[in-house]
């Protein structure tokens, strides 16, 4: 049985190298699917027929159309990676205005797993919202990997988008997956 994976992409350094994460998630015996928010989606969109070709389905950054069928098979989780420190604002604050935001905070609450891995500087860190918003994600059921179990914050203009922990998000969600392991503490 095909387990299904949304990876669903923010704005942020590691975001341009997705099709990494891709793969790391396709060895493991994942189907994924795409969705990115409308600014990851134009980083990708000179390329965005290679993440199709990647995946076998279409890349969504926006949502449907009322007459438009689901495009994706159904999820089976979700991690979000990487999460920008405004989409974890907006997402924290109950603020769904893309699809990459809104499909992970619907799900969470339909019992699909939801893992979140941010990337952005200890300066955005040090924004009053952020912890406020991580509380209100971990109170819904998210995994949120910040800290030392999952992305430090890095100083400003040293993020290494490169070096971004694909493998330690991908572990962390597929923890969730496993019967009585959930665990949404920090």
């Amino acid at each position: 049985m095909t387990r299904v994976l949304y990876l669903i992409a923010c704005a942020a350094g590691p975001a341009q190298y997705l099709d990494r994460a891709v793969r790391l998630a396709q060895g493991r015996g994942w189907e994924v699917c795409v969705i990115l928010t409308p600014s990851a989606a134009a980083w990708w969109e000179p390329r965005m027929g290679e993440l199709e070709r990647l995946t076998g389905h279409p890349v969504r950054f926006r949502y449907k159309l009322p007459w438009e069928k689901d495009a994706l098979p159904k999820a089976d989780a979700m991690l979000v990676a990487p999460l920008s420190c405004t989409s974890l604002n907006k997402w924290g604050a109950g603020i769904a205005d893309t699809v990459a935001l809104g499909i992970p905070s619907e799900a969470v609450h339909m019992g699909v797993p939801v893992a979140v891995m941010p990337f952005f500087n200890q300066a955005q860190a040090a924004q009053p919202a952020v912890p406020r918003s991580v509380e209100a994600l971990r109170s819904q059921g998210v995994r949120v990997l910040l800290g030392e179990d999952g992305y430090e914050p890095h100083p400003p203009k040293t993020g290494d988008a490169r070096a971004f922990p694909w493998n330690r998000a991908l572990d962390a969600m597929e923890r969730l997956m496993r019967p009585g392991k959930a665990d949404c503490s920090p």
